[in-house]
């Protein structure tokens, strides 16, 4: 089991996605909980960097998350708007 933490930023855009955008980003957040960072099978899912992944959670929607050294610790610091990515 990972602990998954979603930063301020990261919940407060989860707001604005459209509900069957939120329960795709929740069932993500299980899913880490459950599985850890590699998610191959969440949409467009793709290593950004060495302890950097993302996934698409609709056509405009991704959420992307870090996991540092193999820890169980996950952190979540992006789910918003395609356009507005950090990457």
């Amino acid at each position: 089991m990972y602990n998954v933490t979603v930063t301020k930023r990261a919940q407060k855009n989860a707001m604005t996605m459209p509900k069957a955008v939120q329960n795709k980003f929740k069932a993500l957040l299980q899913s880490l909980k459950v599985s850890g960072p590699i998610q191959p099978l969440f949409w467009h899912y793709s290593k950004l960097g060495n302890e950097t992944y993302h996934c698409h959670l609709a056509l405009n929607w991704v959420a992307c998350w870090t996991c540092k050294d193999g820890s169980i610790n996950i952190e979540v610091y992006y789910a918003g708007s395609r356009e507005k990515a950090p990457y």
